[in-house]
């Protein structure tokens, strides 16, 4: 009977796990999924982000440093810059000063040439009275040879007079007998030139020419000067056009003439002031004394 109540008795259940307990463990592993996920990606997006930064960083400085270096360069080429502009400032001054001086000397030179002019003319016309006053032969001869020593220095006067003047108040001479002249008065050095071919440098007293191009039915030319290291660009010259350069040893300028312009061919001269050495002996193109 006891054991039939041992039987009887009934052992209690054990109450279930509800069903949302294993939802949540599902929601939460799959949060803890995503999170990590979300911590790696930002991980690496960080990595990169240093990385691109460190790039720019380096780009930076690249683009400073050649800023610097292309500000250095400005600041050289300014000081050069400055340096040039002073000393044409100066050259200017000089040349201002030296033009001034030059319309005096041209407006004396003219003055002295016609009281020259008068004072020949005077003496040639009372020569002239005395030639027809006095009979004896011998006078006459004595006349003769002061009529034809005035008429020389009349000459001489005229040829003076024709030949133009420049703003410095020297005589241009357009053909090889005022050239003479200009060699006579002895006031500048005097170097005749001929050059006659084109592209070749062909020296000149102490500087170099180069002919480029000519014109003949305009009388028009193109050449270059090369002097103390320099080069000068004179294009389309016209003939008895003086060109004008200045050099370390003179302080007044330079002056080349061209007088005939042929085919490929120039001829002319170069006026040279005194108040420093001669230039040296020319070469075959160019002669002077």
């Amino acid at each position: 009977m006891l054991e039939q109540r041992e039987d009887s008795v009934v052992t209690p259940e054990q109450p279930a796990t509800p069903r949302w307990v294993g939802i949540v463990v599902v929601l939460v592993a799959v949060v803890s999924l995503v999170a990590l996920g979300i911590g790696w990606t930002a991980d690496n997006a960080t990595k990169d982000t240093d990385k691109a930064l460190a790039a720019q960083l380096q780009t930076d400085k690249q683009a400073q440093s050649v800023l610097e270096q292309r500000l250095q360069q400005s600041e050289e080429t300014n000081a050069q810059v400055q340096g040039e502009l002073s000393v044409i400032t100066n050259r200017l001054k000089l040349t201002q000063g030296e033009l001034a001086n030059a319309r005096a000397q041209v407006k004396h030179a003219k003055a002295d040439d016609d009281k020259q002019f008068a004072a020949v003319a005077q003496q040639e016309q009372q020569l002239n009275t005395q030639l027809a006053t006095k009979a004896s032969s011998d006078d006459l001869n004595k006349l003769g040879t002061d009529v034809s020593g005035v008429k020389t220095a009349l000459d001489t006067t005229n040829q003076n007079l024709q030949m133009a003047k420049d703003q410095f108040g020297n005589l241009i001479a357009r053909n090889h007998d005022q050239i003479e002249e200009l060699r006579r008065m002895g006031e500048r050095n005097i170097y005749e030139f001929t050059v006659s071919r084109k592209n070749v440098k062909e020296h000149v007293g102490d500087l170099t020419v180069e002919l480029h191009g000519t014109n003949i039915k305009r009388q028009m030319f193109s050449l270059s000067i090369l002097v103390d290291d320099k080069q000068f660009e004179k294009k389309n010259r016209s003939a008895d056009e003086p060109i004008y350069f200045y050099t370390h040893e003179y302080q007044t300028p330079l002056e080349l003439v061209v007088n005939s312009v042929g085919k490929n061919k120039v001829t002319g001269y170069l006026s040279v002031p005194k108040n420093a050495p001669p230039a040296a002996t020319p070469a075959a193109s160019g002669t002077g004394q």
